[in-house]
């Protein structure tokens, strides 16, 4: 079985927003029944962000970083799953930290989630709490580390 073909870019809110917001929505607004309001809290100018994009050139995977180190908003459509896409937009996502110059990474995982962050080198502190009605947990890692 021959992998999914992507690359992924950092993305530019003020141009890339429609692409961005089109994993997101489907990812956690209709999959995950996440309200949109929520989801889109009016901040993501504030954030670096990275897409995916496949070979058709349709966008399949994003995620953003805070410039204290915060990522959030991985979201990967569910037909790229479990082929690398979720994988190569973390270590995008890592090495725009390090460039940065950001030494500590902090996330906010959804319990199923936990295993993904963990292959990375992040893990678990404080207890599960909910965000949006989904079970969390906080995670960090620094990034010098490998």
């Amino acid at each position: 079985m021959s992998g999914l073909a992507f690359t992924v870019r950092e993305a530019a809110w003020q141009t890339d927003a429609e692409l961005l917001r089109a994993i997101r929505h489907e990812v956690f607004v209709v999959e995950q029944s996440v309200p949109a309001s929520l989801e889109f809290e009016g901040d993501d100018d504030q954030y670096r962000h990275v897409i995916a994009i496949g070979l058709d050139n349709d966008p399949i995977g994003t995620g953003r970083i805070s410039s204290t180190g915060k990522i959030g908003r991985m979201a990967v459509l569910k037909t790229a799953r479990g082929q690398g896409v979720g994988s190569a937009i973390l270590r995008e996502l890592m090495q725009l930290a390090a460039t940065l110059g950001i030494e500590n990474l902090t996330l906010s995982s959804q319990l199923h989630a936990l295993p993904f962050y963990r292959r990375h080198g992040f893990v678990e502190f404080g207890d599960i709490f909910l965000e949006a009605s989904i079970a969390h947990r906080r995670m960090k890692r620094s990034t010098g580390e490998r």
